[in-house]
């Protein structure tokens, strides 16, 4: 899928370590992101319209939106990361997103429902090969006490995208119909690849930490890196509360505009632009601001790093279970005004710290390994959760059934708040651990 590595220069002449580029490099990635999340999020606002035109159940939507693409999406990732740790990254990163936004753009051809769960499982392999070697890139760019900051900047593409694919899905939908939405979001990714592979350079790793001498060892094989990922405590506790946060928010943010449709009778272009501002742009802000006080608050204790996530997390929690005991749109959409901003405030404090305690040639594995766990229980269980919970009370509540399947799946927030409790013990210890094997191998 890519070219072999070219030799990495040396710190002194590497042009990646200008502070223009590495803000310029940054925002291509963002960006790259935020296709990745408009691609894969879209679908969520054309639930309603592709469940009649193919006439299936809440069940097999959830696993269209769920297992069909995390299964392969958190799978492949790992493959693919080990690949890039050892590989141009660059490369990497724009074959996979000429691969997903072709096959989202297939989408809007289909003709049958195991067509358009084939397309959907395409765009997944595809986008496995964009975020681990983005954080890894990011990490040599930006030094660990500014690496939340960049990973938060980078997060926001996850808003970004679902405001993009909102806005763009529910007005598409409403004036040219679900096809067209999918063609529309999907042709402009071949484009961006383009300009990744010609205007993104690869960075020599541990450029922001001066550890470049690191950056000649060979990567780990996969083994070492989940033996080390499943014994440390933080890295353990850090992949499932994301997950379990993320088991939450996939749920929400792919069923919440068929909540919308079906209790409130809303339509599609209203959710689109309601959804685009309050998860868009509250969320955007939840998360930018989430890594920047991390790295503020940690400058005082590292363990900030994940104690801010579960308090800004769980103190919005009893407004989303009030935004599914409300009897009327407006009450519901402004009490998920605030669930929505703090919605993924634990991803870069998460990213920095995993990024921070794994040697630099596992950096991009680690990332996958991360987002495995994160997506399995988080992207595939979430949605597909929802969609069962939703059939199974269907007979008693009817159209109301989305609401309170909804409403079950938000207390799995406590449980994610308790295991980055868990994480933040252990973190210095570990981090520890990690320099000074770090040194040892430097020395």
């Amino acid at each position: 899928m890519a070219a072999p590595a070219p030799p990495e220069s040396s710190a002194e002449d590497d042009p990646t370590s200008s502070p223009n580029y590495r803000w310029y490099a940054l925002a291509l990635l963002t960006t790259v992101y935020v296709i990745n999340f408009v691609d894969r999020q879209i679908l969520s606002i054309l639930l309603q319209p592709i469940k009649v035109a193919f006439d299936v159940s809440d069940t097999a939507m959830g696993f269209l939106v769920g297992f069909s693409f995390a299964i392969f999406y958190a799978t492949l990732g790992i493959p693919i990361a080990m690949w890039a740790d050892r590989s141009n990254r660059r490369n990497i990163i724009a074959v996979a997103l000429a691969i997903f936004s072709t096959m989202t753009a297939l989408c809007g051809v289909v003709t049958s429902f195991f067509q358009l769960a084939i397309a959907r499982i395409g765009v997944g392999v595809g986008e496995a090969g964009t975020s681990p070697p983005s954080h890894s890139i990011i990490a040599d760019l930006f030094s660990p006490h500014e690496r939340a900051t960049a990973l938060g900047i980078f997060a926001v593409g996850v808003n970004l995208g679902i405001m993009i694919g909102f806005f763009a899905g529910g007005w598409l939908e409403e004036v040219y119909g679900w096809r067209v939405a999918f063609l529309a979001v999907g042709l402009p990714g071949l484009v961006l690849a383009l300009i990744v592979q010609i205007f993104l350079r690869e960075p020599l790793r541990g450029l922001s930490e001066g550890r470049s001498a690191e950056s000649a060892a060979e990567a780990p094989p996969l083994e070492d890196a989940v033996r080390l990922f499943a014994a440390n405590r933080t890295l353990r506790n850090i992949a499932i509360g994301g997950g379990l946060n993320s088991f939450v928010g996939y749920g929400s943010v792919n069923w919440f505009p068929t909540f919308l449709i079906r209790s409130y009778d809303m339509n599609s272009s209203d959710i689109g632009m309601i959804l685009a501002l309050i998860i868009g742009l509250g969320g955007g802000l939840g998360t930018f601001g989430a890594g920047f006080l991390a790295d503020r608050f940690a400058q005082h204790d590292i363990r900030w790093n994940l104690w801010l996530p579960p308090v800004l997390f769980l103190s919005a929690f009893p407004l989303n279970i009030a935004v599914f005991l409300s009897t009327d749109a407006s009450t519901s959409l402004w009490y998920y005004v605030i669930p929505a901003v703090v919605g993924t405030v634990y991803l870069a404090p998460a990213l920095a710290m995993v990024q921070t305690l794994v040697p630099l040639r596992m950096r991009t594995v680690a990332s996958a390994l991360l987002l495995f766990v994160i997506n399995m229980i988080g992207m595939g269980l979430g949605p597909q959760a929802v969609g069962v919970l939703s059939d199974l009370l269907v007979d008693r509540y009817g159209d109301e059934s989305v609401r309170y399947a909804l409403m079950i799946a938000s207390f799995m927030l406590i449980w994610s708040g308790a295991h980055f409790v868990m994480a933040a013990r252990t973190l210095r210890e570990d981090l520890a651990r990690a320099r000074a094997a770090a040194a040892a191998h430097a020395g």
